[in-house]
């Protein structure tokens, strides 16, 4: 494991562990929950985004621990991916009550830990899972496609240009889709075989 990478990526938990100007930091407080940072491998390739987390992962501390969670790791499996080989996390690091998207300035104001993240691992591909993830990362670098909607996008890869270099960009469905319409399961199952060419 890269130490420099860890505690540089462990700077960046205490300043969120600290938001207290977060609109969510209080009901993160009233709950007893944790902010979910990320997790996994520091060197990776392969970057997983999600939104913002569920009651599992803030319960937990762990991103994508529920029921999303088991669908995401059957996914990787399917691929051959063992999921301590990715990194994990999120756009919006807190949850938001009850399951609600997150606002535009929760975005906002979350958003710079999640770039610094990507600054740190450096990964060569960014997987958005779900459409807030997709339209943020997508809007970052600045890319034609992003007022398409995910129904034209997913499963594609995008190239993109970071300060490190080239990087794809492939936006997917978010697993916790699959559980309110089941034509999403095959339409994620094999838009996962595009992570392929990037193990």
């Amino acid at each position: 494991m890269n130490d420099d990478k860890a505690a540089r990526l462990e700077e960046i938990a205490d300043q969120i562990r600290n938001l207290e100007e977060s609109p969510l930091y209080g009901y993160r407080e009233e709950k007893g929950y944790s902010p979910v940072i990320g997790e996994g491998n520091v060197d990776a390739a392969i970057l997983l985004i999600g939104e913002a987390p569920g009651a599992e992962e803030a319960k937990t501390g762990r991103p994508f621990v529920g029921n999303a969670g088991r669908v995401l790791d059957k996914l990787l499996e399917s691929i051959d991916i063992e999921r301590q080989d990715v990194y994990i996390t999120n756009v919006v690091k807190d949850r938001p009550p009850d399951n609600r998207d997150p606002t535009a300035w929760e975005i906002e104001l979350y958003a710079p830990f999640l770039l610094k993240q990507i600054e740190i691992i450096q990964p060569d591909v960014i997987v958005t899972l779900g459409r807030f993830a997709m339209d943020f990362i997508l809007e970052q670098f600045n890319l034609l496609e992003k007022k398409q909607k995910i129904s034209d996008l997913h499963g594609k890869v995008l190239e993109a240009q970071t300060s490190y270099g080239d990087i794809s960009i492939v936006p997917l469905y978010h697993p916790a889709a699959t559980f309110y319409n089941r034509d999403l399961e095959d339409a994620l199952q094999e838009d996962f075989q595009v992570l392929k060419q990037f193990t």
